[in-house]
């Protein structure tokens, strides 16, 4: 089963990758924006592609993108259907020539995602997923493949954390995690790829403690969710995309749903919150 507008999208995101590589390891100029976040040419390129598609794919449906985000709450408060845009999820890791940074594009419905896709430009790996679709891996030239969630004991954690933005909260949980499970494995990566490394099994938890906006999690939460996953508040809420005035997400934790530690890891994460 698969949602009629996904074909669409998953053309788009394509085409705003194919958009992006010309700019990749070419020394491209770097403007910083009013929350000294960086921009570039490459950002811009993306969104102009998503924007521009989806509203014609779906007329009626309003697009919030990061690179078009100044909307009035009086304005989305209205919306019960949206486009959550992220051109070029992880810039920093696109300006320092990386491979890890992605396109990501949700459809939000009442605060909930229906779906989420994920393209890596530099690989042309396109993951998409949601809660009634299950999740996928479309390689270059392959039929997509189904992928799921590892089963994994508390013992032995792969933990999956940002390369570049960490926080004191979050160092506490790890170190909380090893004094309570024992050996603990981390795994560093960028932009939303830690989300799509726990839904292909290759990662059992990514706790976020630092700041996220919505756009940054919306696409790899619908994989997650299609692969069996969870991504939770401190306060072991679901995460969800209602429109307020602050894009901004709570601290989160993303994990199997079915996890037999899943109170555990909420409760230590709760006493840090």
């Amino acid at each position: 089963m698969s949602h009629p507008l996904l074909p669409g999208v998953l053309e788009l995101v394509q085409r705003a990758g194919e958009a992006i590589l010309p700019f990749w390891r070419q020394g491209v100029d770097v403007i910083e924006k009013a929350d000294a976040s960086p921009v570039t040419a490459a950002d811009l390129a993306a969104h102009g592609i998503l924007a521009e598609g989806l509203l014609a794919l779906e007329p009626g449906i309003p697009v919030l993108s990061e690179e078009d985000a100044d909307i009035a709450l009086s304005e989305r408060a209205g919306w019960s259907r949206w486009w959550l845009v992220d051109p070029l999820d992880g810039t920093k890791e696109f300006i320092a020539d990386s491979e890890e940074f992605t396109v990501n594009v949700a459809l939000i419905e009442r605060g909930e995602v229906v779906f989420g896709v994920v393209g890596i430009p530099a690989t042309g790996v396109i993951y998409h997923g949601g809660r009634a679709f299950g999740a996928w891996r479309i390689e270059p030239g392959k039929q997509p493949q189904a992928i799921a969630m590892r089963d994994a004991s508390a013992a032995g954690l792969t933990v999956v954390a940002s390369r570049r933005h960490g926080s004191v909260e979050q160092e506490q949980l790890l170190a909380a995690l090893v004094a309570r499970f024992g050996d603990v494995e981390r795994v560093s990566v960028g932009s939303s790829l830690k989300f799509c490394q726990l839904a292909e099994g290759s990662a059992d938890f990514y706790p976020r403690l630092a700041p996220t906006s919505q756009w940054d999690t919306a696409a790899a939460q619908g994989v997650l969710e299609g692969a069996g996953g969870v991504v939770l508040t401190l306060q072991g809420e679901p995460l969800r995309y209602e429109p307020r005035e602050s894009l901004l997400n709570p601290f989160f934790l993303a994990l199997p749903a079915n996890a037999e530690w899943r109170e555990l890891i909420v409760e230590e994460a709760r006493a840090l919150g």
